[in-house]
């Protein structure tokens, strides 16, 4: 079946009639912006688009193409999809995946179920089944109801490609494809309340749902938006608990962390073979997966302290790590592996993932695994090098005299443009050096003993337990967790007065005992995090045209 999305809702058109500026241009998936301004639109992010599809459609809707790639903005992608930047490419990839899902839901496999209803000999053009079907998918797919007017439109452009292409399902999947490429899909329009000072409760429900779970809203948090009970804090209490209670919390957690210490980086991942024979993608993988259950086991299902995953010995663990790992491991499916007491890895820190992606394809880097710790878990700010640095000594790890990657850096410090960076990030880097490029565990580097000693906050440690111990009890390490989630929640940077929320929600996490669940529920009982963000004149002009043109 050829699908052809209707120019009336492309994305284009869509955005100009909704008053929302989208630039095609496109910024660099890895741009850092210092300020960003609070936005009412958030782009989906591609595992959001995923579980949206999938909670609609069902997971045997198979979504085939590429995504462009997700805006990272000062270590969030959470804060970049408030940059709302499509390229044509990008554009034309979201068509793509929007042709490929609408022929799978009209198909003959799977229409009985997704579209529930067919022409009839009372109903010969499909206008009432077409019009049930809009009023159904719509509101899960725009995450509101649809007016009567976006219904008799969808219905009326659903007749007219029926016309066009003789098949009342393919006019039907054309008309869905447009859906799926509007504005109203792929971005989470925060709308404002009759008061304008607080977002809808339809927008309230999509912020509770994309936070906890990673997806849409389900029927009961539709009904509970449609109630009014969201715009009650007893309602709105109700509704949070019973997210966080749901095993589907956890996959927001993953979200989060996800996000948080830049784990999609391993989809990307690679390792020179000859050097990493054990590496592979698909170990790649079940690195990032490791993590995940490690911390979705620690964090939801024990309610740890979250900064115990700094110094836990305990580990989600399968067959095929036990290489890399240096373990045996009979078991063939996952389950939680304790490193014994004196260990050389305990902790986050010494996570195969963390190790392996924050290091060159063929050794390792102090220095990006130094930057790494204090940009995530410390939330500052390294720039990068300058252009013209040498960083021949370094790379040369043939050298006859300089063996160690310590004694590489240490020579390299000798330029002054470079050492004020460097003994920022190479110290506590060198703490890890004991592993190697594949996160793999080794005592020395060109037969010499490697020294993993080095000074945290004027702190001396020995070795990646002893640094994991130092982060462990660092208050700027937790407080730096509050601060992200609290970015992540909101989709913006912090600015005005959001630095007093912020601080609130740290004491509270801190009093609650460091429990990552409290932190989340705090935000989202948080009136602030319902308030319609304060926008500059350019974004206050199309906000202002956008609610004239939809009443």
């Amino acid at each position: 079946m050829k699908i052809r999305a209707l120019p009336s809702l492309a994305l284009a058109g869509a955005c100009l009639t909704l008053g929302i500026s989208i630039a095609f241009s496109g910024a660099r998936a890895d741009e850092s912006h210092a300020d960003t301004p609070p936005s009412q639109i958030r782009r989906l992010t591609e595992s959001q688009y995923r579980n949206v599809i999938a909670d609609v459609f069902g997971p045997d809707i198979k979504i085939v193409g590429r995504f462009e790639p997700d805006l990272r903005i000062d270590g969030l992608q959470a804060v970049g999809t408030s940059a709302v930047s499509v390229t044509a490419a990008g554009l034309e990839q979201y068509e793509n995946l929007a042709r490929s899902i609408s022929a799978q839901v009209t198909d003959e496999q799977h229409r009985a179920k997704l579209v529930g209803c067919a022409p009839t000999p009372a109903d010969r053009n499909g206008v009432a089944c077409a019009r049930q079907f809009f009023q159904s998918v719509g509101l899960q797919l725009y995450r509101r109801p649809l007016s009567d007017a976006e219904v008799a439109a969808l219905t009326k452009a659903t007749t007219d490609a029926t016309t066009t292409l003789g098949d009342f399902h393919a006019g039907l999947a054309a008309t869905l494809s447009g859906m799926l490429t509007s504005p109203e899909f792929l971005f989470r329009i925060d709308r404002p309340a009759p008061s304008r000072r607080n977002i809808d409760a339809w927008s309230k429900a999509s912020r509770l749902s994309f936070l906890f779970w990673n997806s849409m809203p389900d029927q009961t948090l539709l009904d509970e938006a449609r109630s009014g009970a969201l715009d009650t804090q007893a309602g709105l209490t109700k509704a949070v608990d019973r997210l966080i209670a749901s095993p589907r919390f956890e996959q927001g957690v993953r979200a989060f962390f996800t996000d948080y210490l830049r784990l999609d980086g391993m989809d990307e991942l690679a390792k020179d073979s000859l050097i990493y024979p054990a590496f592979s993608q698909a170990i790649s993988t079940s690195l990032r997966e490791q993590t995940l259950r490690t911390i979705s086991w620690f964090l939801v299902e024990r309610k740890g302290d979250y900064r115990d995953l700094f110094t836990a010995r305990s580990i989600a663990m399968n067959r095929s790590l036990g290489p890399i790992y240096d373990i045996p491991v009979s078991k063939a499916d996952w389950f939680m592996y304790e490193f014994p007491q004196g260990d050389p890895r305990s902790g986050l820190l010494t996570h195969a993932s963390m190790l392996a992606q924050h290091s060159h394809p063929g050794r390792t880097s102090p220095t990006l695994r130094g930057v790494a710790l204090r940009e995530i878990f410390l939330c500052e700010k390294i720039p990068a090098p300058p252009a013209n640095v040498n960083f021949a000594v370094v790379q040369n790890v043939d050298n006859p005299t300089l063996k160690t990657t310590r004694a590489r850096l240490q020579a390299h410090l000798d330029d002054e443009e470079c050492a004020s960076c460097h003994r920022r990030t190479d110290p506590i880097g060198l703490g890890l050096e004991q592993f190697d490029g594949a996160g793999q565990f080794r005592k020395v580097e060109h037969d010499e003993v490697i020294d993993v000693s080095g000074n945290f906050e004027k702190q001396a440690f020995n070795g990646a337990a002893a640094l994991g111990q130092l982060f462990r009890n660092n208050p700027r390490v937790s407080s730096c967790l509050v601060q992200s989630a609290w970015r992540y929640a909101n989709g913006r940077n912090p600015s005005g007065t959001d630095g007093a929320e912020i601080a609130k929600l740290d004491q509270s996490f801190a009093a609650g005992g460091h429990r990552f669940p409290s932190l989340m529920r705090a935000i989202a009982l948080d009136p602030a995090f319902y308030t319609m963000p304060r926008l500059g004149p350019e974004r206050r002009v199309a906000t202002v045209r956008r609610m004239k043109e939809t009443g």
